[in-house]
């Protein structure tokens, strides 16, 4: 299957030579292949004058490890209403099983972005999986009968979300290492459609593994899975083009001149100091703990609601739960193509920050209307608008972290990701309060109102303005 050079269909192809930065010839340097052992390609992709795709092939696997991080992490509230009658776990205790891994996970955001800036993405990703595949492994064999069975729950996940924590801080340091800058768009679009197709697939795999097996067998099942992308991750991936021995020549040129020089490796790294006296840093750190609030909302508690609220049984609502992430996974694709083109015809500002905010303020539009739905059926369509037009915003956040970042954009990313888990972890306890005392429309109108406020933040975004001190870096076009 990856014997050779790795190819895509023409439409990437094309978004990719479209997608060209120009940069003085005299800033480039010549690399040497510098093949691994085990990825020996064909010789003619080596001498080939047409670049190879072998960041595309990557970028397809570091989706499928989100989509399996997601399974890890949404299982547990398809799983939830099993859990809490074997564990005799009230609402309130549930809450706090989901926010034990949002705490972990947003917790270890900083430190999962400064592992794979000082380690490299493959190592820390492989190591990432399998750590998740060992605790998601472990909440399956908690027993019924163990007396603190719910500390043992919250601890489970809170280590688990601790090793899923470095997920996408690593991804985002591949990406700044591996994709020119103006295709960054589609291959964030593309990496987070992978939390959608994760997300999408959770409800009818678990619930069918569940009516057969039970709860227990599922979790083993997504553990199995952890491992298998762990290993073929550390297989495949190198942390730099030049260490790629499927890369040809023309590849490595493509991505080298494409890619600003601070992020190459050439210019220096960032201090915190610097990280944290930005307001754009701020800013999009503000917009996506909103944008973290709405989505966990869909992630822990909207498979909940459906069986509860709305009354829908286990197969019916696991259906219906799939349309927000069948749409978060299409507005992140569409949404990251998207922010390129408009990027490269209107400039960065409209690119990054416009979509992004057109896409929140959708978002705000749509989840308030299905809050106030009165079908199930018109609900979860409204809602899954919602996502969609959510999810349109993510690739911009990802972008503009590595944009921002450079060499430190593993640690950037990652404290901008700590925001986002920060709201998924307040939802995840917040939400069921509201619903408790105001009903479940004021828990999707906060929602709403909260996605309002991340539009706003996008607005005083300057994405031109680069952290990296202008002497280490040339003039670029979009």
């Amino acid at each position: 299957m990856f014997g050779g050079v790795a190819q895509l269909p023409e439409w990437v192809e094309s978004h990719s030579a479209r997608a060209a930065v120009a940069i003085p010839a005299d800033s480039c340097q010549p690399v040497e292949p510098l093949g691994r052992p085990g990825l020996s390609g064909p010789d003619r992709s080596m001498n080939s004058d047409k670049p190879t795709r072998v960041r595309w092939m990557l970028v397809a696997w570091v989706t499928l490890m989100g989509a399996i991080s997601y399974l890890d992490r949404v299982n547990i509230s398809i799983a939830g209403h099993s859990i809490s009658q074997e564990f005799h776990l009230t609402d309130a205790q549930l809450g706090w099983v989901f926010s034990a891994f949002s705490l972990g996970y947003g917790l270890f955001q900083i430190g999962g972005g400064w592992a794979a800036d000082r380690l490299g993405p493959r190592r820390v990703l492989a190591l990432g999986a399998t750590w998740w595949a060992v605790f998601t492994t472990l909440t399956a064999v908690v027993p019924t009968s163990l007396v603190h069975a719910f500390l043992t729950l919250c601890s489970v996940r809170f280590l688990l979300g601790v090793g899923e924590s470095v997920m996408y801080p690593s991804s985002n340091r591949w990406v700044a290492n591996w994709v020119p800058t103006a295709e960054r768009g589609l291959a964030n679009g593309l990496i987070f459609a992978g939390v959608g197709a994760g997300a999408a697939l959770t409800p009818p795999l678990i619930a069918s593994i569940m009516i057969h097996f039970g709860w227990r067998a599922a979790f083993w099942f997504c553990a199995l899975l952890g491992l298998l992308v762990a290993v073929g991750w550390y297989g495949m991936a190198r942390d730099h083009p030049d260490q790629h021995a499927w890369v040809n020549d023309a590849e490595r040129k493509w991505i080298r001149e494409g890619i600003l020089q601070a992020d190459r490796g050439e210019g220096p790294k960032l201090s915190w100091g610097t990280m944290l006296a930005s307001q754009d840093v701020w800013a999009i750190t503000l917009s996506y703990f909103c944008f973290g609030y709405v989505a966990y909302i869909f992630f822990t508690w909207f498979y909940i609601y459906l069986t509860r609220v709305r009354g829908l049984d286990l197969k019916t609502g696991s259906y219906y739960g799939m349309l927000p992430f069948v749409a978060m996974s299409l507005g992140s694709a569409v949404g990251g193509g998207i922010a390129d083109a408009v990027s490269r015809r209107f400039g960065r500002w409209w690119g990054r920050c416009g979509v992004a905010a057109l896409g929140l303020t959708g978002a705000a539009v749509f989840v308030a209307a299905g809050a106030q739905a009165q079908s199930a059926a018109a609900a979860s369509i409204m809602l899954a608008a919602g996502a969609g037009a959510l999810y349109i915003s993510q690739s911009a956040y990802w972008a503009l972290s590595a944009d921002l970042g450079g060499r430190s954009s593993g640690s950037l990313s990652g404290f901008m990701n700590m925001g986002g888990q920060i709201g998924g972890a307040v939802t995840a306890g917040l939400t069921p309060a509201l619903a408790r005392h105001f009903g479940w429309t004021a828990s999707f109108l906060t929602a709403a109102s909260l996605c309002a406020l991340g539009a706003a933040a996008w607005l005083v975004v300057d994405p031109n303005k680069s952290l990296v001190p202008r002497e280490a870096r040339p003039q670029a076009r979009v």
